[in-house]
């Protein structure tokens, strides 16, 4: 009778931890070479956990893409694809919200963290490794998926992917959710802000060889001209090349700002520029057409291997209509109307369409020229600035 007893007691303490296992087991990051892998990076070998050997983390570190980060949630067929500078490095199934809360299409970012968060709007529900979108309560966090949209608004995720997501963002991922299946777009237009190259500044008198200042100088003594520079100092100058062609201060700085946003909207005639998360200027724009929509696209700077290369661009296009089966039924199409191979192929033509039609001022163009850097955006759409942008956030777009 005790051990019975006992057994009653322990079953729900297993099923918890089964819908809410200890999280830090599952903290490395996934294959990056196979995105479509979601098994547990460690195992059990007689009681003891197997951790990875120190090489291969640090291999898979080296192996790691680069560059700005791009959450993609299609409400759909229920997925999420994740993005490293502009290549798919992992996907996994989601459940977003039923009809009566629905999940909100449009443009956001991750604006906070919590590992351990309790929703303060539905009973303290746990939403372990919560990944902020908007301060009105949606957000990315692990939970229980049925196979169909199940959730209150939020986006759940499966355990160990909500775990190794956590760990690879930061504040000002991009997060897209989109009411059909989307993926960045390499794109390549004039239109598209190019980076200002910076003039080094002057330099001081005591550097211009043959001037009185020079000649005070112990540095421009010829003894000290002719000394080569050590290994370190050459190594250093190198570096220095790779981060900033130019060298200049004032592109150091460009380089270690946090990366600006562009909004323009059609439906207000302007344009808005951001910077970590701080409203920069705005300005009128002018459209052709301005009874035709553009649509809404979202164009991101991606990191260029050359230094001195052009930015290199990706656009993402927004449908506009939330397919009627999902409208109707909530739930999730059968999986052979889902493709298995990723995202089918689409072209960039409608975006660049839209940047054919919009005129900046020239001077609006050189401030943001001063400051665009990879991981910048730019965001083109039929509509406003969404109430939920303030303090705090990157521009929140929302689709109707």
């Amino acid at each position: 009778m005790l051990l019975a007893l006992l057994a009653v007691c322990i079953a729900p303490a297993q099923t918890a931890h089964a819908q809410y296992p200890f999280w830090p087991r599952y903290g490395s990051f996934w294959g990056w070479h196979a995105p479509l892998r979601h098994k547990h990076q460690h195992r059990h070998r007689h009681g003891r956990e197997h951790k990875e050997p120190r090489a291969a983390k640090t291999e898979q570190a080296r192996d790691a893409p680069r560059g700005p980060l791009q959450i993609v949630v299609s409400i759909a067929d229920q997925r999420i694809a994740v993005y490293r500078n502009g290549t798919l490095i992992a996907r996994s199934s989601v459940s977003t919200g039923v009809p009566r809360h629905p999940t909100p299409v449009g443009i956001f970012t991750v604006i906070g963290k919590h590992r351990w968060h309790r929703s303060n709007l539905y009973s303290d529900a746990p939403m372990p490794y919560m990944q902020r979108s908007t301060w009105s309560g949606i957000a990315l966090h692990a939970g229980v998926l049925p196979g169909y949209p199940a959730s209150h608004g939020c986006i759940r995720l499966k355990t160990d992917f909500a775990v190794q997501l956590w760990q690879l963002t930061r504040r000002g991922a991009r997060v897209i959710i989109a009411p059909d299946e989307v993926r960045p777009l390499e794109i390549a237009d004039p239109r598209l802000f190019a980076a200002k190259p910076k003039v080094p500044p002057d330099p001081p008198a005591s550097a211009v060889p043959g001037s009185p200042a020079a000649a005070m100088d112990p540095a421009m003594m010829p003894a000290a001209a002719v000394q080569s520079a050590s290994p370190l100092e050459v190594g250093a100058q190198q570096v220095s090349d790779r981060a900033a062609p130019a060298a200049s201060p004032s592109a150091i700085a460009r380089s270690n700002a946090a990366p600006i946003s562009v909004f323009v909207s059609r439906k207000l005639g302007r344009l808005f520029v951001r910077q970590g998360s701080a409203a920069l200027f705005d300005s009128p724009v002018s459209i052709k057409d301005p009874e035709e929509p553009l649509g809404t696209h979202v164009f991101t700077a991606m990191d260029v291997n050359d230094v001195g290369a052009a930015l290199r661009w990706t656009v993402v296009s927004m449908p506009e209509e939330l397919p009627r089966t999902l409208q109707a039924s909530g739930r999730r199409p059968p999986a052979s109307q889902i493709a298995k191979t990723g995202p089918a192929s689409s072209s960039p033509d409608k975006a660049r369409a839209a940047l054919d039609r919009i005129e900046i001022p020239q001077d609006a163009v050189e401030r943001i020229a001063e400051r665009v850097a990879p991981g910048s955006s730019l965001i083109v759409s039929d509509h406003g600035v969404s109430k939920e942008t303030g303090k705090g956030t990157d521009f929140i777009v929302l689709l109707p």
